[in-house]
């Protein structure tokens, strides 16, 4: 069977000849139909679970980038794509190179984490965070960047319709082998969904945000190279990531990869174009937004009381949220930084830019402890007769924070700090069946459970439903017209 056509280790060389055997034109659409066939986790049940998201997008990444129209016969076969595959799971790995190393089996980490897990977030919490946080939060601080027709001057169109397009993309692909033909939207059966939203909105949304070309994928493919290493190009950024849909594949646009078609409107999706368009002064005032959502977020806990951030001497400030449960007192520093590309492959130094705010963050934690249990003025109202933990929450996952080989890279403080993403902090503030305290209590006492995402805690554990997330779902434009649901994305609270 070609799943397992290899028992050896195969070079990332052999493996781009192999996909370069088949033109572009035939095996990007079998990619993109097995894609949409094999959607969200549903890869676990796929033939000898080869099909995996993350494999698909690379396979149509070298094909993009190193495939030309005079390799083959032009008939792609779903055996063809299923060799990829097993040459794609039997890649080699500078760890292999490194004879397993310590410092090796770290990076290896890094890198599988932010190859494989970015895939397996849910992408519809992601979607619905979007309206939470930019506009259902109020900033602390008055905004220059994230004023009034913000959105449609980098969008052009309101929030709102854009989360509908990027739904309405999303479906399309995956009921549609990949597929999204503007053409569609002039048929009779459309008039409904262009009464939701304009036709015209729909079209040229998607032609500025989430198409390019062949050409243009392979310049930029070229330029977001950081390293030369063979063993590392599949970690690269994979430009499908900004734009999931090819023009010049056959009718309309095709996805090969449907899983990335929603990120494209979450709030990490929103960062990079709104850095792009507005400068560094559109990633401050979301940091300040985020900083304010958390909170909200805080304030669902039933059983504990929020207090917001302390200025001390010369007006010095202490972590962002302080939450004071009647068995613990839980200090909140909240970061809206995200894994960076020098992660992803693996690289693991105290030069980094995240990893640099995670550190600020624990001496943060430290620093803010020690004035409560010192008794300082301004903390006061704070009781200092219960244990302490600190919670780093950030924008997006670091899958592998709280291991032990990242911890190293962190300063020891007295202090057990957690660090968490936006979504698991979601599902904390909703537990039914234990308190938040007693579960993180439980959790920090647990040498080996401590070192583990905080998912790993909350999995089987009865979680209700999120009133801020709700409330932003309800604000998209097919959830507002409930006629026309049929084919949106479910409720991604029950997914």
């Amino acid at each position: 069977m070609a799943a397992y056509l290899y028992d050896r280790l195969v070079t990332d060389r052999e493996y781009i000849q192999r996909v370069r055997q088949q033109r572009p034109s035939a095996l990007l659409p079998v990619i993109a139909a097995a894609s949409a066939r094999w959607h969200d986790n549903m890869w676990w049940s796929s033939p000898f679970r080869k099909y995996t998201p993350w494999a698909l997008a690379d396979i149509a990444r070298v094909s993009l980038a190193y495939g030309n129209e005079y390799r083959g016969d032009g008939n792609c076969t779903e055996n063809d794509l299923l060799n990829m595959l097993a040459a794609y799971a039997s890649l080699t790995d500078p760890m292999i190179r490194d004879h397993g190393s310590p410092e090796s089996f770290s990076s290896w980490f890094l890198r599988v984490s932010g190859e494989q897990l970015t895939f397996q977030e849910s992408g519809l919490k992601d979607l619905t965070r979007t309206a939470a946080l930019f506009e259902q939060t109020t900033p602390a601080r008055t905004p220059t960047c994230l004023v009034d027709g913000w959105a449609e001057d980098l969008l052009g169109c309101s929030l709102s319709d854009y989360v509908g397009v990027t739904q309405l993309l999303h479906v399309s692909a995956q009921c549609n082998e990949g597929r999204f033909d503007p053409a569609w939207l002039d048929q009779p059966q459309m008039t409904q969904v262009c009464s939701v939203i304009p036709g015209d909105t729909i079209r040229r949304v998607t032609e500025r945000h989430f198409v390019t070309g062949q050409g243009a994928f392979k310049s930029e493919n070229a330029d977001r190279r950081l390293s030369r290493d063979p063993h590392l190009r599949r970690f690269e950024y994979n430009p499908l990531r900004g734009r999931p849909f090819l023009s010049g594949f056959g009718p309309g646009y095709l996805a090969p990869s449907s899983h990335l078609v929603v990120p494209k409107g979450s709030p990490l999706g929103l960062y990079y174009m709104g850095v792009s368009h507005f400068g560094n002064t559109f990633a401050q005032e979301l940091g300040d937004l985020f900083e304010q959502y958390i909170g909200r977020q805080l304030r669902c806990l039933p059983d504990a009381e929020v207090h917001s951030e302390i200025i001390y001497w010369d007006e010095r400030r202490s972590v962002d949220w302080i939450v004071v449960f009647s068995d613990l007192i839980l200090l909140v520093e909240v970061k809206s930084t995200r894994p960076t590309q020098q992660l992803r492959l693996g690289v693991l130094d105290r030069t980094n830019a995240a990893l640099r705010q995670i550190r600020h963050a624990f001496k943060q934690v430290e620093t803010t402890a020690a004035l409560i249990t010192g008794k300082d003025p301004k903390f006061r109202h704070i009781p200092t007769d219960r244990p302490v933990q600190g919670l780093v929450v950030t924008m997006e996952p670091f899958h592998t924070a709280n291991a032990p080989f990242q911890k190293e890279m962190q300063p020891h403080t007295e202090t057990p700090v957690t660090i968490c993403s936006a979504t698991e902090l979601e599902h904390l503030v909703t537990l039914q069946d234990i308190s938040a305290s007693e579960l993180l209590t439980e959790r920090m006492s647990n040498p080996i459970t401590r070192t583990y995402s905080l998912t790993t805690a909350l999995t089987g554990k009865n979680l209700g439903r999120n009133t801020i997330l709700d409330a932003a779902w309800d604000s998209y434009p097919w959830k507002r017209h409930t006629h026309h649901r049929r084919g949106t994305p479910a409720d991604p609270q029950s997914s």
